[in-house]
């Protein structure tokens, strides 16, 4: 019996694996922050260049003062030596100056303030978590809205159907990915045992790092061995093991001392067999695994890369635009435009609810308390690889601000939206990939933390966009087969139960993973209790 050689986990790895959990990856906010962080670390990489630039100055000024007398005097003369002075200066060099330039602890202060500078701010610092959750945001990415790898790694944002490329979103100032950017997305995908996503991510790590070979960057952890190693072995555990000799006698070209890679090509030339046959490209196919086991996955993701039926809603005349006061007095002289998408479920559209400064301030209100997002799981709640994002509850006393907001939204909709009848204003802000696999905002156990309040179940959802972004981001409704693009200052408001009280099935949403922007939501869910003379009951399923 025998036993392949996987790739080693290095002590990079270890080290960061027991650093402390920050989920920065899971709000954009918290990535917009670490922006001035690098900022402060390349003020202290500034200063030390600027040090490290005078010493080397100094050390140029020390050589060619040198090299002059050896090109002017010692070469051209042999009575040089002959004079006192340049025999002096000479010998003194010889036993002080050269220890002095040999041993000279400049350049050691220099690299120890530039370590002492990154020890303030290390703790601040994104975690290895933060690096692995923003590498399966990209990953999500890539899969959802079925993004073209060589594109994407040359900062494009490009979908290929067929033989033709469709540009998704074209960046003012692309931003393409190195060779070890891949391999760490790669490595993560590797880590999970996804081979599907750590082929195509190590492949395109090892074409860069061959297009390199030789050069040397102080940033990068990995190497073409690196990339190399572990894309062997995921053509292996992939079935492809003429791939998995070839690239291993590829590392073996570069690195003929690793007596591990020529173990694992004696093994793969055994399975082989004397006469192997090559498994052309193609052959082995990989399938993409399905994470979270999302039984509507093609759905969902196919109404986040269109609109679904919503393009033909127009054709329908119950489904139109007006401007909606409630009869309520607070509306009369400023009704907000209603614009109806559904019907089933019944679902619209309140455009410019909140102005822009209103949105701005329910953002800064917010941001100092995110926390990572959390679902009901039982009794419990728990963050889960489903959701991404972070979110804070801003109860009506917080500021006058989200007290006029609940005032408008109970004259927009006629509900009682006062605690325990409706639950505290959510802001959320989505991460890197951020999103939330389809879902219902809805109760569907009766032993949800939903009925903590002792109100009900969730009737309705009032969800208001506080930023645009610039692709992606939809609210998928999937069985309803529509989708709602994100629309700044606009509010979407939707029954989560029928008339019966039972749940409505066409709910069931999803918010599709950002591609580019800042998304901001605010939630109200507002319950059953204290909306009886508000929305009557009804023995009629269909209501």
């Amino acid at each position: 019996m025998w036993v392949l050689c996987a790739p080693l986990l290095g002590l990079y790895w270890l080290a960061l694996s027991q650093r402390s959990v920050a989920e920065m990856y899971t709000a954009v906010d918290s990535v917009g922050w670490a922006i001035g962080l690098e900022a402060k670390l390349l003020g202290y990489l500034g200063a030390y260049l600027e040090e490290e630039i005078l010493r080397i100055n100094d050390l140029k000024r020390f050589y060619e003062k040198v090299q002059s007398i050896h090109a002017n005097i010692y070469d051209r003369s042999t009575a040089a030596v002959a004079n006192p002075l340049l025999a002096y200066t000479l010998i003194k060099r010889l036993h002080k100056e050269w220890k002095n330039v040999a041993h000279s602890t400049e350049a050691i202060d220099n690299v120890e303030a530039l370590k002492n500078n990154y020890e303030k701010v290390k703790w601040q610092l994104p975690t290895f978590e933060d690096l692995e959750g923003a590498a399966k945001g990209l990953m999500r990415l890539q899969d959802v809205y079925s993004l073209n790898i060589k594109a994407l790694v040359n900062g494009q944002f490009q979908r290929h159907t067929g033989n033709k490329a469709q540009v998704i979103y074209s960046p003012a100032y692309p931003l393409t990915l190195s060779a070890d950017d891949c391999f760490h997305i790669g490595k993560t995908a590797y880590d999970m045992q996804d081979y599907y996503h750590s082929l195509m991510w190590l492949e395109e790590a090892a074409y860069h790092f061959r297009q390199s070979y030789g050069s040397w960057r102080t940033e990068d952890q990995s190497s073409l061995e690196d990339a190399l190693d572990y894309l062997a072995f995921s053509h292996f555990k992939t079935g492809n093991i003429s791939h998995a000799l070839a690239l291993s006698k590829e590392f073996l070209h570069y690195d003929p001392t690793s007596w591990r890679i020529a173990k694992n090509i004696q093994q793969y030339e055994k399975l082989l067999g004397t006469t192997p046959l090559t498994v052309q490209d193609g052959a082995v196919v990989v399938k993409r695994p399905n994470v979270t086991n999302l039984l509507t996955r093609d759905s969902y993701e196919s109404l986040c890369r269109t609109l679904g039926s919503q393009v033909t809603h127009y054709q329908d005349p119950k489904l139109y635009c007006s401007y909606e006061t409630n009869d309520s007095p607070y509306l009369i002289l400023q009704p907000i435009g209603k614009e109806i998408i559904s019907l089933q479920p019944y679902a619209v559209m309140y455009h410019n609810f909140v102005n822009d400064w209103e949105a701005d301030n329910i953002k800064k209100l917010a941001s100092y308390g995110l926390q990572r997002s959390v679902v009901a799981s039982g009794e419990k709640q728990e963050a889960v690889e489903y959701r991404i994002s972070k979110s804070a509850w801003l109860k009506d006393t917080a500021d006058p601000l989200i007290h006029k907001l609940d005032q408008r939204i109970a004259a927009l909709t006629g509900l009682n939206v006062k605690p325990p009848y409706a639950e505290y204003l959510q802001v959320v802000n989505y991460g890197i990939g951020g999103h939330y696999e389809p879902h219902f905002d809805h109760a569907t156990s009766a032993e949800s933390p939903v009925y903590r309040l002792n109100s009900g179940n969730r009737v309705a959802t009032f969800m208001i966009y506080l930023s645009s972004v610039q692709a992606g981001g939809s609210t998928a409704f999937i069985y309803a087969n529509f989708s709602v693009p994100v629309v700044k200052n606009s509010a979407l408001f939707w029954w989560n139960l029928h008339k019966n009280g039972k749940g409505n099935g066409d709910t069931l949403h999803a918010g599709c993973p950002v591609l580019v922007g800042d998304k901001w939501v605010a939630n109200k869910w507002i319950h059953e209790y204290g909306q009886e003379f508000q929305r009557r009951c009804s023995s009629n399923p269909e209501e």
